[in-house]
C-alpha cells in the first residue's frame, strides 16, 4: 500500500511540473521539498500504525 502510495505522489510531481513548465525554480525546489516531506510523514505514519498493530 505504501508503495503504491509513494508511486502515485512521484507520478503526480511528475505529471504536474510537466503541465506547467513555466514555472520558475524556486516554485519547483519548494514543490520538490513538499514532496518529499509528505513522503516522509506519510512513511512515518504507515510505521507507526504497522508499530501499533503488533
Amino acid at each position: 500500500m505504501r508503495g503504491k502510495f509513494v508511486a502515485g505522489a512521484v507520478i503526480g510531481a511528475a505529471v504536474g511540473m510537466m503541465v506547467v513548465p513555466e514555472l520558475d525554480r524556486s516554485k519547483k525546489r519548494m514543490i520538490r521539498k513538499t514532496s518529499r516531506y509528505l513522503r516522509n510523514t506519510a512513511g512515518n505514519m504507515y510505521g507507526g500504525v504497522m508499530n501499533w498493530m503488533r
